[in-house]
């Protein structure tokens, strides 16, 4: 019988799907699962400086990696295991593969009873805590466990709508030697859709499409399900045969992306391109692998697509149930993106579908609105004192070439970039939208490099998210990690400030720039060991950006944008409806976009001026 400690049979388990990096903190009670990377030749631990940074990288690993690859962190109990909460959100929320492991204190020294607070020395109930933010957690207290709870974690963790998992693995049962011949494992079902569930599929794309012919505007949205199931040709084909407005979420960026022909733009509470007008004067939504979120409808969710009969395609059964829809969806089908797309694909090519003239009149209209509202203007490109971020973010997208990698970070950078970032067909652009904490995107850069050094990784963030994780520049220094991070500094919390604006009349400058100001970046990444560049106005940049996107190794771009926070265009206050953006375009044209009836009050629109705290939207 071949006998193995069990920390290195979990080792072997992961290096044997192919995950070949795994993030690691090194703490007394992981010891024996980090020792076993001296055995295993076919994966190598990367030694991050904080537990979160961790998280981060395992996410933008698996992001990258794809083909239900899993990014994996390991992290020491107590303290260690906590900062992974943040890590595990993220995942959760985006529902991206990852599987965290938390080494724990020897079982003899846990707590016997809830009633007991705690025993052993950073001992911490992590099944309890990661609960909330995970598909599965579990303590495992017997060896003879561990095949089935590696094979049962992994299917929840990369099947259905994916999602991340914690094993919490004590310290003496890692050190266990065990019996592998006997282990039990876990015995999938089978998760091929029966007869009847492709037939019940058929069924109602045979309505849809009927639907479709009646429709005289009809739309797509398309949201990051289609991405996580790797289901892009097919989407990419039925736009050739229906040749409907695609409208992609801001986690669909590259997959609907800027050069493709049927793409119209992006939608929601930061609209962009476009400003709503396709998604809102639409007759038909057809939205797949999105769950409409806020930042789609916007706060005043009855006047979302109003006059649109709307399907839902969706993996998840409660995101599907009208019951919990803020907008009610007519028609709910409860299919894997992948699936339901061939499906549809066959289905039209089977009935020899041919589009008619009046879907082109349409697309043209909708097109015309992307042209004609985009958000980064020709003032921007004067020479100012200091760089106009949407003009250099357009110049960086046109530069960026199809085999790049961007990992964006969240609040006034990533709207900096989903307004004027364009992206083309082979590139990936990711951030984490669902959970949206300040600093991901250079730890997820870091993880992204692992998955595939041969890709050029450009990191996008702002000052305030540098902060939150800026002890990984020794990590890239570490392990001579090629990541070409920008820093879109304003010096302030860009986001935050122009929500306080907005709703506080900027009383406090908690957001800066007394109660907050960022260190010099330059400074400290040459403490580092970093190359640096400074970019400080908009004459600069066209040769900057060639030269950095070209330099050898890792370099940080402090891009100076002192002060901006106007992120527009965008809706103002949480009632307005999503088609009537600020700023405000003249009324007598905002009218004739409007193809449906305005809503009421369309004539005399809110303007900024203070409001009410409970009148305010969220940030």
């Amino acid at each position: 019988m071949a006998k193995v400690k069990l920390a290195d049979y979990v080792i072997n388990f992961y290096s044997n799907l192919g995950v070949d990096k795994i993030f690691v903190v090194y703490g007394a009670a992981n010891g024996d699962l980090i020792d076993a990377f001296s055995r295993n030749k076919k994966t190598e631990y990367v030694a991050v400086l904080h537990e979160q940074a961790g998280g981060f990288a395992a996410e933008g690993y698996a992001k990258l990696k794809g083909k239900k690859i899993p990014g994996v962190a390991i992290a020491t109990s107590g303290p260690g295991g906590m900062n992974f909460v943040t890590s595990a959100g993220n995942c959760f929320y985006d529902s991206v593969p990852a599987v965290f492991i938390t080494g724990q204190v020897n079982s003899n020294f846990m707590k016997p009873d809830e009633s007991v607070r705690q025993i052993g020395f950073q001992e911490a109930d992590m099944s309890a805590i990661f609960k909330s933010v995970t598909k599965y957690t579990k303590l495992i207290l017997d060896p003879n466990s561990i095949k089935y709870e590696l094979e049962y974690s992994l299917y929840l963790a990369t099947s259905g709508r994916p999602g991340p998992i914690l094993l919490d693995i004590p310290i003496d049962v890692q050190k266990t030697i065990i019996e592998t011949d006997d282990l039990k494992g876990f015995d999938p079902k089978l998760e091929n859709s029966s007869e009847d569930d492709i037939q019940l599929i058929e069924k109602q794309i045979e309505k849809l499409v009927t639907d479709i012919n009646k429709s005289s505007r009809p739309v797509f949205l398309i949201g990051g399900g289609v991405k996580n199931a790797d289901a892009s040709e097919d989407l990419y084909k039925i736009g050739d045969l229906l040749k409907i407005p695609m409208y992609p979420t801001w986690n669909a960026l590259d997959v609907v992306t800027s050069d493709f022909k049927y793409y119209c733009g992006r939608v929601g509470t930061y609209g962009g391109a476009g400003r709503n007008f396709g998604i809102q004067n639409s007759d038909l939504l057809i939205s797949i692998g999105s769950r409409v979120s806020g930042r789609i409808t916007g706060g005043n969710v009855k006047t979302f697509a109003r006059a649109a009969k709307k399907y839902m395609i969706d993996i998840d059964e409660g995101t599907l149930n009208k019951k919990f829809q803020q907008v009610p969806f007519d028609e709910n089908i409860n299919c894997d993106a992948k699936k339901f797309l061939k499906i549809l694909k066959d289905y039209l090519i089977k009935n020899n579908y041919k589009t008619n003239e009046n879907k082109n009149v349409w697309l043209n209209k909708c097109l015309d609105w992307k042209k004609t509202y985009d958000p980064v203007k020709k003032d921007f490109f004067k020479n100012f004192n200091t760089v106009q971020p949407y003009a250099f973010i357009r110049r960086l997208s046109e530069k960026m070439n199809k085999n790049d990698v961007l990992v964006a970070d969240c609040g006034g950078n990533i709207v900096t970039c989903n307004h004027a970032f364009e992206t083309k067909k082979g590139q990936r652009y990711f951030t984490n939208n669902g959970n949206s904490p300040m600093g991901f995107s250079f730890s997820g850069a870091i993880g992204a490099y692992f998955a595939n050094p041969k890709r050029r990784i450009v990191c996008i963030i702002g000052d305030g998210g540098m902060n939150m994780n800026i002890q990984e520049l020794q990590t890239i220094i570490n392990y001579n990690i090629n990541i070409k991070t920008i820093i879109l500094n304003n010096h302030i919390y860009g986001i935050t400030k122009a929500f306080q604006e907005t709703n506080f009349g900027g009383k406090s400058e908690a957001c800066g720039p007394r109660g907050y100001t960022p260190p010099d970046f330059i400074k400290i990444s040459k403490a580092y060991g970093v190359k640096t560049m400074e970019i400080k106005n908009n004459s600069e940049f066209d040769e900057k950006i060639d030269e950095f996107l070209n330099s050898d190794g890792s370099i940080v771009v402090d891009v100076d944008c002192h002060d901006h926070h106007e992120y527009e265009p965008r809706i103002f206050g949480w009632k307005t409806p999503i088609e009537d953006m600020y700023p405000y375009i003249d009324r007598k044209e905002f009218k004739n976009n409007m193809i449906i009836d305005p809503v009421e009050g369309w004539e005399d629109p809110i303007m900024p001026k203070f409001i009410k705290p409970d009148e305010a939207g969220d940030a």
